[in-house]
């Protein structure tokens, strides 16, 4: 009879502990689950992408992590599908996770937002954070913004004006090469728009769309561009979508000027290559070369380190930026619950490791911070992938200066 009380008893005390002690708290750790294409043809930018986030939070979890916690990252490989990705934010749910990062795709933000969006509806006391790296779609913050959604990343609006002014006034003709999904169409319609806004004098002479991730040959484009007499090229590939194609024109030796908004990304240094001196441009939240230029010796430490265990640069300073905000918004709401860190992190303002500040806007839950133009050239300080060629800062624009209004109407949750 004691024997059968005492078992009991034992069996309720779990069910309370089970109810009060999700896995999070059990494990001693904040746990982040991560989603991107960790296989197949954008593989390298989602590898590349876990090794600097987990270098970043070595770094945060011996500076104390949050709440004492430390974070731990939990990688799911979506292959750059929505559908893997939702499987991943199952999983996350499933095992109570407050976060949910991913950057690659702003067709698989989309499909998360909205899932999310119902995930946390349904299940007041399992709400989940999404965290968006770099899936850069405007409307994602606009007529498709959530307040369980942060982007942690300048949108495709910001993006397309610092490139449009990035354009020196001899280039009057342009040609835009896209990737034919949200992102791109978003690229495409955002930059015609500054064009027509800032540079009337400009004439596009070709604008293509191009089937993501499909094409293995860009000979034939490369041939039409030349043929458009465009001086520059505008495009928004990332990955091999952007890698062969800028591999292409360099290799037939086009005249062109290319303004991208991911070159600088791992594998692009090695397919532009020596030809490329002076001809690529690059949108930048971050290149290694602006440690050393503005005489920041912690920065220029930090990416020594990481050049010295990674064979290829350190671009994630938005990344370190992350996760110092997760850090603080945890702090400060004293608590891993997903709705008080998102209060928490709304408005939020930190100084990063260059000394520039960002602020997470609260009416569309926008990052808003400095962006960089950078040209890939030789002799700079630090060279890109052991190709002797690397990037220099060519612009600065400032955080007040891409601060652009949004048509964000939030549904923010009951207390």
């Amino acid at each position: 009879m004691l024997q059968s009380l005492l078992s009991r008893l034992a069996i309720g005390a779990l069910a309370v502990a089970t109810c009060f002690a999700g896995p999070t708290f059990a494990q001693g750790t904040i746990k982040i689950a991560y989603t991107d294409p960790l296989s197949g043809p954008f593989a390298q930018v989602g590898d590349a992408n876990l090794k600097q986030m987990n270098y970043i939070l070595d770094y945060i979890n011996s500076h104390g992590g949050a709440l004492g916690k430390k974070f731990e990252l939990v990688p799911f490989d979506n292959k750059s599908q929505p559908s893997d990705a939702l499987i991943a934010l199952k999983s996350a749910t499933d095992q109570n996770m407050p976060f949910i990062m991913q950057c690659s795709g702003s067709n698989i933000a989309a499909a998360l937002i909205e899932a999310v969006n119902k995930h946390n509806a349904r299940n007041p006391d399992n709400r989940i954070i999404y965290i968006n790296c770099g899936a850069v779609a405007t409307e994602l913050t606009n007529e498709q913004c959530s307040f369980w959604h942060f982007r942690f990343d300048a949108n495709v609006a910001q993006k397309a004006e610092v490139m449009v002014r990035a354009l020196p006034k001899e280039v009057t003709k342009v040609y835009l090469l896209n990737q034919d999904y949200l992102f791109g169409q978003s690229v495409q319609r955002d930059v015609k728009a500054f064009i027509a806004k800032l540079r009337p004098d400009i004439q596009v002479v070709g604008d293509e769309l191009i089937p993501l991730g499909k094409v293995k040959d860009f000979a034939p484009y490369i041939t039409k561009i030349k043929a458009s007499g465009a001086q520059a090229l505008l495009t928004g590939n990332w990955g091999p979508d952007m890698n062969l194609l800028i591999k292409a024109g360099i290799d037939a030796g086009v005249d062109l000027r290319y303004y991208t908004m991911y070159a600088h990304l791992a594998g692009g240094a090695v397919a532009i290559g020596p030809g490329g001196d002076g001809k690529v441009r690059s949108v930048q939240a971050f290149n290694e070369n602006i440690a050393p230029e503005i005489g920041n010796a912690e920065a220029e430490a930090w990416t020594k380190d990481f050049r010295s265990k990674y064979p290829f640069d350190f671009y994630a300073a938005g990344f370190r930026t992350i996760f110092e905000f997760l850090a603080a918004a945890i702090n400060k709401a004293g608590s891993t619950d997903p709705t008080k860190i998102a209060l928490a992190m709304e408005d939020l303002k930190h100084k990063d490791f260059l000394g520039y500040e960002s602020k997470m806007r609260k009416d569309d839950h926008q990052i808003i911070g400095p962006y960089f133009v950078g040209v890939f050239k030789r002799g700079v300080k630090y060279d890109s992938e052991k190709t002797g060629l690397g990037w220099a800062t060519e612009a600065t624009i400032p955080a007040k200066d891409i601060e652009q209004p949004t048509t964000c109407k939030m549904q923010r949750p009951k207390a």
